[in-house]
């Protein structure tokens, strides 16, 4: 066996509580591993730990498993009857067996031995306050970013005395202010409303000399060329009107030059009282831009004007930390996010997170960090951080024409087992930004460019798209990111189609719920094809939406499935309307049809939806009893004989899953009391019958 490609650990994102009740736990073997159990229990089965006791654990099969480069990841779902764990694996390759540990491995013939230590692995407690939570509306929103220079200048009154003429074509620089403001976002509101999007990401607003305004000056006041606070509350106010969220950028890391605690250093060296406010090292400063270089004192990147803020103070923290405080209390904003967030302190980013779900247990706070980010992902600092690692592995595949659909499968499973589900619920999902080139820049097929947004939205988590992404706007490196939004191009129609596709891929997200769903599925139907993305997003039992997109240079044959439904589909649709037309007929202007339901609501729901509401001055009245209704909808067992005037609308059929170990696992028939405390019933051999009242009644 590769033993050095197996590892688990009873932590992170190998073991955790995904609420009170359930326990999951990952495990990551070399695919020469063909089968995984996992032996478990309570600790304290046999007796108290230490007390010469023999414990013996129930075995489990663990079934579901995602494929990466090198290894596999195997995963299970365990309800700890009294929130506490003991176990350890079993590792079967083709020839042998070996017993997985938190001390290592242990062979067959040395589980044998009487007395041999063997250390379990251990979950103590599943601590309710240690549960990580994040906010569930966020895997609803798709993010749409907004650079305020560039967006729109709504109120010219407050432009800065340099402000330059809206450039809607061509580059810019950093050094440029184009007067767009938060007016301007207000009024186009509903541009972004009518688009699909119901969350908005401002990069910071507060005061600060530059167009970008990652170099604060005042923490606590909107800057002025964008409004003032009223103008920012009303912002907030209409978009959430509008069933939009509003996050605000934090940036804790460093300051502007002309922050006053800076400028008072400067003034007064150690005898500052913001002395020990920035990480300082020697005084006085080199005056020749060197400063950083020289390591006098540390900044962002080496910029000596953005001198980095020392977050292991505890007057700092309380100074920013009553900042976020204010944006969530004062404007009423949904999220924060951190820029440079893997700089500032562990215990800054616990105390804000404390403090400001305090106030609102839903905001969503967000870290900017580009690389694996768990240590900042396990409850107490972040609810995500911008998935960068996703975004470029989704446009390496259309970059590298060497990669196979095998290689996607492998870099989408890494991305999503590397933190807790939770987490992955609510990652920043982004393939571009403010400081990336634009993938319009880098994809020159439209196809192609819209192809990897469709891929971006059918991923768990939370998308965004930066402004102009709709209208597949260019631009390289920063600052030519961050040109002006071409908003005549835009009301004069010449982007509509590009803008109608990404908002129907934006709708369909938002509609559809399995496209937000965390399970993946990657069947491998076109394994001749090596370059065809297909994955299923799936639901529990059998409901899944497959994602399936060409990227060979060749034509691709659908399989018969899939032909099938395409051809029957419009005739399917055809029928629907032809009933529903002579429904409506023979009811003429009002009507109602009494319906007795003794079957699945979730199917009557489906197949009267639409008919409710192309029909509006039809009714229906619902009802368990039979007696004088048109309709009924039943139930019946498969060894019913059914009525000539019934038509049979689907079968489904009852099965219990449980392991083999389980009592019930060799039962030959088994009751409905004996079911009632089982965890897993699916449903099916059910005849489904409509028919009418005459049937009913007899």
């Amino acid at each position: 066996m590769e033993f050095n490609a197996v590892y688990h650990q009873a932590s992170d994102n190998y073991c955790y509580p995904l609420n009170e009740d359930e326990l999951i736990i990952n495990i990551k073997t070399g695919y020469d591993v063909k089968s995984v159990s996992i032996i478990l229990g309570d600790p304290f089965a046999a007796g108290i730990l230490g007390g010469g006791e023999h414990w013996d654990g129930k075995k489990e099969p663990i079934i579901y498993k995602k494929r990466l480069k090198n290894q596999i990841w195997w995963t299970t779902t365990v309800r700890p009857e009294y929130k506490r764990l003991k176990y350890y694996f079993e590792l079967q390759t083709g020839e042998e067996s070996w017993f997985y540990f938190e001390d290592g491995f242990v062979s067959s013939e040395q589980m044998h031995l009487e007395g041999r230590s063997r250390q379990c692995f251990v979950f103590p407690w599943m601590n309710p306050c240690d549960v990580p939570r994040t906010p569930a509306w966020v895997n609803d929103t798709v993010w749409y970013q907004i650079f305020p220079d560039r967006f729109c200048n709504g109120d010219p009154s407050n432009d800065p005395e340099n402000v330059v003429l809206w450039r809607e074509h061509g580059s810019v620089t950093n050094e440029e202010c184009f007067g767009g403001d938060l007016a301007g976002i207000t009024d186009k509101l509903d541009y972004l409303q009518n688009l699909g999007i119901n969350g908005l990401y401002l990069t910071p607003i507060n005061e600060a000399p530059s167009n970008h305004k990652y170099d604060t000056t005042d923490y606590t006041k909107i800057d002025p060329r964008f409004g003032d606070e009223e103008t920012f509350k009303h912002l907030v106010k209409e978009a959430h009107k509008r069933g939009i969220r509003v996050m605000l950028d934090g940036v804790f890391n460093h300051s502007g030059y002309y922050f006053a605690p800076w400028q008072d250093v400067l003034a007064k060296g150690p005898e500052s009282e913001y002395y020990d406010w920035f990480m300082i090292n020697e005084w006085p400063f080199d005056k020749n831009g060197q400063a950083a270089k020289k390591k006098q004192y540390y900044t962002f990147a080496f910029f000596d004007s953005m001198p980095k803020i020392n977050t292991n103070n505890p007057k700092v923290r309380k100074y920013f930390v009553d900042i976020c405080a204010n944006w969530v209390e004062n404007y009423g904003i949904d999220g924060i996010r951190l820029d440079v967030a893997n700089e500032v302190s562990h215990r800054f980013c616990k105390e804000l997170h404390a403090r400001v779900k305090e106030i609102n247990p839903d905001i969503y706070i967000l870290g900017e960090i580009w690389h694996n980010a768990l240590p900042w992902l396990r409850g107490d600092e972040f609810d995500a951080v911008m998935n960068y690692p996703l975004g470029q592995s989704i446009k390496d595949f259309w970059i590298d024409k060497s990669l196979t659909n095998e290689d996607f499968e492998y870099t989408i499973n890494r991305c999503y087992t590397s933190y807790m589900q939770q987490t992955n619920d609510v990652l920043f999902n982004l393939l571009d930004s403010h400081d990336t080139k634009r993938l319009r820049s880098d994809v020159k097929n439209l196809d192609e460019y819209f192809a990897q947004i469709a891929v971006l939205f059918a991923m768990p988590g939370s998308p965004c798209i930066y402004y102009g992404t709709e209208i597949a706007m260019e631009g390289s490196y920063d600052p030519d990111c961050r040109r002006c939004m071409p908003w005549s191009d835009i009301e004069a129609g010449k982007y509509a189609e590009r803008s109608r596709i990404i908002s129907t891929l934006i709708h369909l997200r938002r509609q559809e719920p399995l496209l937000k769903s965390r399970n993946f599925h990657f069947p491998n139907d076109y394994a001749a094809y090596r370059r065809v993305i297909q994955f299923q997003k799936v639901d529990f039992p059998d409901c899944y939406v497959e994602v399936l997109i060409n990227c060979c240079e060749e034509d691709v044959e659908v399989v018969p499935q899939g032909e099938i439904l395409l051809e029957y589909a419009d005739r399917i649709l055809a029928l629907s309307e032809d009933a529903a037309r002579a429904v409506s007929e023979s009811l003429g202007d009002a009507g109602e049809i009494r319906l007795c339901l003794r079957s699945s609501a979730v199917l009557v729901s489906n197949v009267l939806k639409d008919f409710i509401h192309e029909h509006p001055h039809v009714s229906f009245s619902i009802s368990s009893e039979p007696k004088g209704c048109d309709l009924l909808i039943d139930s019946v067992s498969s060894a019913y004989d059914i009525p000539d005037n019934a038509h049979l609308l689907m079968t489904e059929e009852i099965c219990l899953a449980v392991s083999s170990s389980h009592p019930l696992a060799h039962t030959g028939h088994i009751s409905v009391e004996q079911m009632m405390d089982e965890k897993f019933i699916d449903l099916a051999d059910t005849p489904c019958l409509l028919y009418t009242s005459d049937a009913a009644d007899e």
